[in-house]
């Protein structure tokens, strides 16, 4: 699908790719010449107005990765468990969450409700698929911090698993650490993600979330 903002973009990339480049002499009067540039090393060529053109194309279009997150829209409930170090008896709650595609079906939303440690919860997650890099793009921001947890991932087919690694910040240390998150597909209307700190090369699973697409 192209539109007028794409042609625009490729026009300009077009016209700023047909200006010369100007190579300066400057001639002293002992005929030392001082050559400005690296003319052993000339640019590459520009990419023409079609192939810039064609390239945003693909860029912009949703892929098959983006149609396999648009397998997930609707409202699902969510069985979530916690662990921490200090405590050998995990935390139970549980929410509903609601996915839909936006912005053309390019980017996946979904918004979490529920309760946590006796309060309100709610959660507000983005996943992208980047065409160009060829990997999912994940954020997630939720009412109890202020902070945002971003992270990169990657889907293997064989394992029906898309999985994360990413930063978010340690509230108590103030300092960012290192997580990863594991989304096993296990069916078209069951899913399960599992949360996983990580320090000095060791994984602690600090959360699991039991997913059941509602009927």
């Amino acid at each position: 699908m192209k539109t007028n903002y794409l042609y625009l973009g490729a026009l300009l990339v077009a016209f700023s790719s047909c200006k010369e480049t100007v190579k300066v002499d400057v001639t002293t009067d002992k005929t030392d010449t001082v050559v400005v540039g690296s003319p052993e090393t000339p640019e590459a060529p520009k990419p023409d107005s079609a192939t810039v053109a064609k390239a945003w194309e693909a860029y912009m279009t949703p892929s098959k990765a983006h149609e396999m997150l648009a397998k997930d829209n609707g409202t699902w409930n969510a069985e979530m468990t916690f662990w921490s170090p200090d405590s050998p008896e995990p935390m139970k709650s549980t929410a509903v969450a609601t996915y839909k595609m936006i912005l053309g079906g390019k980017y996946q939303e979904a918004n979490y409700t529920g309760d946590m440690m006796g309060m309100p919860f709610e959660g507000k997650g983005t996943v992208a698929y980047d065409n160009a890099k060829e990997e999912f793009i994940s954020t997630w921001i939720d009412n109890m911090g202020t902070g945002m947890m971003v992270s990169k991932g990657k889907y293997d087919e064989a394992s029906k698993t898309l999985t994360f690694t990413g930063t978010m910040v340690d509230p108590v240390t103030k300092k960012e650490k290192q997580i990863k998150e594991i989304i096993t597909y296990i069916d078209n209307d069951n899913q399960k993600m599992e949360m996983f700190d990580v320090a000095n090369g060791k994984e602690f699973k600090s959360m699991e979330i039991l997913s059941k697409r509602k009927k």
